[in-house]
């Protein structure tokens, strides 16, 4: 148990605003920081964990990675941003760029709260919004009779720009009377959003597999290098894990997986992995004693598409990475000890809070 409580109390900060740096001292420095860390397209009623979220900043220049319940509110409270002012309560100045991994609700439920409310905190330059891309080949069925018909049938599995360009138009009605009424600006001045393009000789064919492939670049600018590559979450596609790759160094973000070699590739040698992890001694008490085959679907679904408690130690291992840090963890509530007792194969393993900060330099 002390090894990992030890790592808790050399990085917890929990609910604290992190201290202001010198310019000179900001340029030379990364740092990771957790928004959010429950898993499932669950509020599971209302936890403080919230869903999966994190920042990586560099210097002041801010990024980040996955929008998951109350992701803006942990934003603002790890100072991410200016402090506010009598005028402008101000803290998405620094915001430079999101990615999505994949179009789960988990990941994307509170994106449409920095286009609504972005202006007012701050927002005046574009955002780049980057992401998955259509699944032009998606063509399942629902499970359940009863569910009703595939919704938008005309495009069932759209990417980052068409949910992006349709959550503003669906929000049309707050947008224009902003404009009309105090001038706020259209939103799709500082929104824009970004299909990630597959590298063709990926040869992913969108049926739900990530193939095995090299990394490929992303995003670029004068603070860092993100790069990305395809990761199996099936039934979902595409899916993607992003690298960080800065001056002072290197963190990696699994997104939701299963163990694969493609993760592994993508994050040989980083500084710092954040990993999804679900418990399977959890899963097994979800299933009931005489379960529908939709049921047993639904638990098989939770084992084959995540990563399991006692197997994220020896993805670490087998990438050679500095620290592992679990988030996106199911149940929402995983505790230290279990994580102590199950996980194996990795020595330098902190299970995340909301709020806790890393510093890379």
């Amino acid at each position: 148990m002390s090894r990992l409580l030890l790592a808790f109390s050399i990085i917890v900060c929990a609910g604290c605003i992190a201290p202001q740096t010198t310019k000179a001292e900001a340029v030379e420095k990364t740092r990771l920081v957790i928004l959010g860390t429950a898993a499932g397209r669950s509020s599971w009623r209302g936890s403080l964990q919230g869903g999966f979220s994190a920042a990586v900043q560099v210097g002041q220049s801010v990024y980040v990675v996955d929008f998951g319940r109350g992701w803006a509110d942990r934003y603002h409270q790890a100072g991410l941003g200016p402090k506010p002012d009598a005028r402008n309560a101000g803290g998405f100045e620094y915001l430079k760029a999101g990615f999505i991994t994949h179009m789960h609700a988990d990941h994307i439920v509170d994106l449409p709260q920095l286009m609504l409310m972005g202006f007012n905190d701050g927002v005046r330059k574009p955002i780049e919004i980057i992401g998955p891309g259509r699944n032009e080949t998606g063509s399942r069925k629902p499970k359940n009779k009863r569910a009703g018909g595939i919704v938008n049938p005309a495009n069932p599995y759209p990417g980052t720009v068409d949910m992006v360009n349709g959550l503003i138009d669906s929000f049309a009605h707050n947008f224009n009377d902003a404009l009309a009424d105090v001038g706020i600006p259209s939103p799709k001045l500082f929104y824009k959003p970004r299909d990630i393009e597959i590298p063709k000789a990926a040869k992913a064919n969108g049926q739900n597999v990530a193939p095995l492939m090299q990394p490929f670049e992303v995003y670029k600018d004068d603070k860092v290098r993100v790069t990305a590559i395809l990761v199996d979450h099936a039934p979902i596609f595409p899916s993607f894990a992003y690298r960080f790759d800065t001056s002072a160094g290197s963190v990696v973000f699994s997104g939701d997986t299963n163990r694969n070699a493609n993760l592994v590739r993508l994050a040989r040698g980083a500084d710092i992995l954040v990993h999804e992890v679900i418990d399977g001694g959890w899963v097994d008490k979800l299933m009931p004693p005489n379960p529908s085959p939709l049921q047993k679907y639904q638990v098989r679904h939770l084992i084959e598409s995540h990563t399991l408690l006692d197997e994220v130690g020896l993805v670490a291992a087998e990438a050679e990475v500095g620290k592992l840090v679990l988030a996106h963890v199911a149940p929402f509530d995983l505790s230290a000890e279990r994580v102590i007792d199950q996980a194996k194969g990795f020595d330098n393993i902190v299970l995340a809070e909301p709020l806790m900060s890393f510093i890379l330099d």
